[in-house]
């Protein structure tokens, strides 16, 4: 399409005079005749002073003059819809192509830093970290693919009041320290968090009371406390590690809060004695934002002392500064920390931090609990990633139990059900979880769209002692929809990166499985003769290279079999 715009560009330039003018060009719709469509005559209408009409007609006879490829036509008030011819589409595209077909240099010479999954430590890896984990690894795909630098991190939640909850609930519990489980934690955590509630209705407040001395002797360095702390520390990664393997994530850094802590309370002091910050009479220090535009102040230090998310963060926003020097620092974390993230990013303007700081926030996962939509928890059924795994690996068992399909390729199959569902929508809407639609070999899911690139693979596996003829006089006519498709490809990964918007990689996925099904079974390839077998597997190279790059963009493999 760029070569077109240009076309178009000089067209206008020729017969009006106008320059720089932007040229919006989309694909035609599905009951429009033709490829192309412009509504550049509407918009030439007024500077002109002609009818878009008149305007229409004089930029498609001087198109028709300069390139006899293109045919067009004016639909309604001025509209343009061209039509080009499919070996001229063919040869647009073997120009362009290469082995990184679909990647881009717009962000050559950046660096970016994505924050994901983040979980905190001594509890299970829960399906709440399914998307940060999913999103910010495509986030990372799609900077990569357009030329940035990109440092991953792992910000674990090790300090703070979950460690509070969970050692004083420990403590409480008899268990061996040796021998105690991750979900044994997880359950700790579940319990106490309850009897802190129930507690809270309450005058008295010894637990509260107890979690925040657990936490202060964290800080202090207290030998108990850190004895806690490490072994919680190492039950949880190797855990985390454990769930992070089978999805096929990782990042470069694991700089938890316990890492930032004394260098966030260092800088509390620092920005107080410097009058930016401003303690409160109990003795609480806050960071006012109100020459931000917003109102409510972040508090940055509790009054006995106690570090907060907000205390660490700090630290963390100034040692990436100083340490990496990002252009950008993407934070992989649910819509419910909207507010949160929005008086961190105020702070940082407010200390001059350099980096632009983005929120990738989206919503919950939900799932069906007696006919009615709810958020996924603990109560209605599968919440671990751990139990979500074996389902998925056993369901794609199940769909694949009478072909011989591999361990790895089943793990594929399960991992790429799960983390389709992720983008089938805009990471801010709310995703429902159902097993029947994520595992479907006919509609928009992760099955239906690998299942599409392995039968596609098949072909060209079983023709790959064909031998080459010339085509060059093929009309690439029944190609032609699986051509405008893979043209547009270098655009839509270019604003889904623009955008962070990694669904609209699995939108297209979906439309070139959908094409490929049906030129698959309209035209044939074993059977047909050599010149067209030549031509049409040169075009399944190009589109089984594309099917696995796109997959990859979201983290998902391609299976050898299904």
């Amino acid at each position: 399409m760029e070569n077109l715009k240009t076309q178009i560009s000089n067209t206008i330039k020729d017969l009006y005079n106008i320059t720089d003018l932007p040229i919006e060009l989309s694909p035609a719709p599905d009951d429009v005749t033709g490829d192309y469509a412009t509504n550049i005559a509407l918009r030439l209408a007024k500077t002109v002073g002609k009818p878009p009409h008149q305007i229409a007609e004089a930029i498609i006879s001087k198109l028709a003059q300069t390139n006899p490829d293109i045919n067009s036509a004016i639909a309604g008030a001025g509209f343009i819809n061209i039509t080009i011819k499919s070996s001229q589409l063919m040869h647009e595209l073997d120009a362009k192509w290469s082995e990184k077909y679909g990647e881009n240099t717009s962000g050559a010479g950046q660096r970016a830093i994505v924050e994901f999954p983040s979980q905190n430590m001594a509890k299970p890896y829960s399906v709440g970290h399914l998307r940060p984990g999913n999103q910010g690894w495509a986030v990372k795909n799609l900077l990569e693919a357009s030329g940035w630098a990109v440092i991953t991190d792992n910000h674990l939640g090790d300090s703070g009041t979950p460690f509070g909850i969970w050692a004083t609930g420990f403590t409480r519990s008899g268990k061996s320290l040796d021998r105690v489980t991750v979900y044994e934690l997880g359950e700790i955590y579940i319990e106490m968090k309850r009897l802190l509630k129930d507690e809270s209705e309450s005058s008295a407040t010894p637990l509260k009371d107890a979690v925040q001395d657990w936490l202060l002797k964290l800080e202090n360095k207290d030998p108990a406390a850190v004895k806690l702390s490490t072994r919680f520390n190492e039950i949880s990664l190797k855990h985390i590690h454990e769930i992070m393997t089978r999805l096929s994530i990782s990042t470069d850094y694991e700089l938890g809060e316990s890492f930032f802590l004394e260098q966030g309370k260092a800088l509390v002091q620092k920005y107080l004695q410097a009058g930016i910050f401003q303690q409160n009479p109990d003795g609480s220090i806050i960071c006012p934002l109100d020459d931000q535009g917003i109102d409510v102040p972040l508090l940055v230090l509790k009054s006995n002392g106690a570090a907060l998310y907000a205390t660490t963060d700090l630290a963390t926003m100034v040692y990436r500064a100083q340490e990496f020097h990002p252009d950008q620092v993407v934070y992989c974390v649910g819509v419910e920390q909207k507010f949160y993230f929005e008086q961190l990013f105020a702070m940082g303007k407010k200390l001059h931090l350099p980096q632009a700081n983005i929120h990738l926030w989206f919503g919950t996962i939900d799932q069906l609990t007696d006919g009615k939509r709810e958020k996924m928890s603990s109560r209605k059924g599968v919440v671990l990633m751990e139990e979500l795994l074996n389902r998925a690996e056993a369901t794609a068992r199940d769909i694949t139990k009478d072909r011989a399909v591999s361990d790895a390729d089943i793990q594929k199959i399960a991992v790429g059900a799960i983390k389709f569902t992720d983008f089938i929508a805009d990471r801010k809407t709310n995703i429902l979880f159902d097993w029947d639609k994520i595992f479907a070999l006919t509609g928009f899911s992760g099955p239906f769209c690998q299942y599409a690139a392995v039968r596609m693979n098949k072909i060209i596996v079983q023709n790959s002692h064909t031998e080459a003829t010339d085509y060059s006089t093929y009309d690439w006519e029944a190609e032609k929809p699986l051509i405008k498709l893979l043209l547009e490809y270098p655009d839509t990964v270019r604003l889904a990166t623009d955008k962070l918007e990694a669904h609209r990689i699995a939108t297209y996925i979906f439309r070139l499985a959908q094409a490929f099904n049906r030129y698959y079974e309209t035209t044939p390839v074993s059977q047909a003769t050599p010149a067209e077998k030549s031509a049409r597997l040169s075009l399944l190279q190009k589109l089984s290279q594309t099917f696995t790059h796109s997959l990859r963009l979201l983290g998902i493999e391609t299976p050898t079999k299904m």
